[in-house]
């Protein structure tokens, strides 16, 4: 059996953080997908919710934001809960294993000094530790 997703799309909102009661951090946001087709002239799109955990929720928390353009792989899980309502409700979510930064870091320079920007690919997969030889951060 396989579960596997590689996704490519760009936040629709920035990387909301929060740790768990023993301190493991977790990052969701919202990532949007065009369809490879048109409805009458008009393209839609897919949104997709992705959740990260440990040292990758951080790190997309930090360097990621809204508009930003990011591949991420992962697995796609369904939980559900009761609400507040008592009705069970459904959640479908890409759990995130790695998520690959696709844009420059935009320069704080007002002149767009380009080398202001970080290296044009960037990413962490969780697991492991960027390389200190890369240009890190992100």
């Amino acid at each position: 059996m396989l579960n596997r997703v590689i996704l490519i799309g760009r936040l629709t909102r920035d990387p909301e953080l929060r740790y768990t009661p023993s301190g493991v951090a977790t990052a969701a946001f919202t990532i949007a997908i065009d369809r490879p087709f048109t409805n009458g002239g008009a393209r839609e799109v897919d949104f997709l919710p992705i959740v990260t955990w440990r040292q990758t929720a951080e790190a997309t928390a930090n360097y990621l934001k809204k508009g930003k353009l990011c591949a991420v792989e992962g697995r796609i899980q369904i939980r559900n809960y009761e609400n507040n309502e008592g009705r069970r409700v459904y959640v479908t979510e890409v759990v995130a294993d790695s998520v690959r930064f696709l844009e420059r870091k935009e320069s704080s320079n007002a002149q767009g000094d380009s080398n202001a920007s970080y290296g044009e690919y960037g990413g962490y997969s969780g697991g492991t530790h960027p390389n200190p030889n890369d240009d890190y951060p992100f």
